[in-house]
């Protein structure tokens, strides 16, 4: 026994971010090899799934910066506060705007999964500060590495403008050269102090980030089996637990539906049943995920 702890204590004196890598390493791999990816590299992808999906990261990436900000004075955080280049409600703003029009606050839905990595990322903030860096890692470098390939896949099978329109998700204006910077994110967050029990803590996390991701996509499928395409209502109204719980307004968390307004229209529907089109859209947000981290 005293040599399985040995054992135990080496492998994780590796750097935070190897560890990271390799304890997501298996679900990584079960996503590389799933049709998702596949079909998304083929540009078979529909707005509509598109324009739900980017809703959903709104709201998560709101949730997650808005726990940010509020630890980014705290030693188990602070190393890797990068806000000017990382950070990416500002960017889904203005994509929600194009697809939705100036009302998308009150247009977009967000699906009880959503709600459950949003409650996960408060809670996360508020009560285990130290497990923050999971999060953000899994999903700034993950987003950043594969931004660039996605944003052509994109841009290409939805017929998106050549100027970026739709497209800001993807695009990090502040940070001039990727690969420099994810060498200088990791050494940072390799560097955070941390024990060995907050250290597993952290990997069991990121792992847990991957799997609240899953969740999202699996009801976003459902979401559009009961969209308006088969004549049954997007969403009712949902309403998430900010730390101050009058902002909830500030999201515009009603009913769900495709604005008339919005300034695109069924362009880049490539497919004709939604169940065939949904499993397309879903490569995306697998691409972002398992794509995105490999290439860390």
């Amino acid at each position: 026994m005293e040599t399985s702890q040995a054992h135990s204590s080496e492998s994780m004196s590796k750097d935070l971010s190897e560890l990271m890598k390799e304890a997501t390493k298996e679900v990584h791999e079960q996503a590389e090899n799933t049709p998702f990816m596949k079909n998304f590299q083929k540009g078979q992808v529909s707005l509509h799934e598109f324009k739900l999906v980017t809703a959903s990261l709104y709201f998560i990436y709101s949730a997650l910066e808005e726990e940010i900000e509020c630890n980014k004075d705290n030693p188990v955080y602070a190393s890797v506060y990068f806000p000017g280049e990382l950070h990416r409600k500002a960017a889904l703003e203005k994509d929600l705007e194009y697809f939705y029009g100036s009302n998308w606050r009150e247009e977009i839905p967000c699906p009880e999964a959503t709600q459950k990595y949003v409650a996960r990322l408060h809670d996360v903030g508020k009560n285990h500060p130290e497990l923050l860096v999971a999060h953000a890692y899994t999903r700034y470098l993950g987003d950043l590495s594969g931004g660039q390939v996605l944003k052509k896949i994109a841009q290409k099978a939805l017929q998106l403008p050549s100027t970026g329109e739709g497209l800001a998700f993807f695009t990090f204006d502040g940070v001039s050269n990727a690969t420099k910077f994810k060498q200088l994110y990791r050494s940072r967050m390799n560097a955070l102090e941390m024990d060995l029990a907050t250290k597993k803590r952290v990997l069991e996390e990121a792992k847990k980030a991957f799997l609240l991701n899953i969740q999202v996509f699996e009801a976003l499928q459902e979401l559009v089996s009961k969209g308006p395409e088969n004549g049954h209502p997007v969403q009712p109204k949902a309403e998430l637990r900010t730390r101050n719980t009058n902002k909830s307004h500030e999201h515009g968390l009603v009913p769900g539906k495709d604005s008339k307004t919005t300034n695109r229209g069924s362009t880049g529907m490539m497919l004709t049943t939604p169940l065939v089109r949904w499993i397309l859209a879903l490569s995306f947000l697998a691409t972002t995920v398992a794509v995105g981290l490999f290439a860390m």
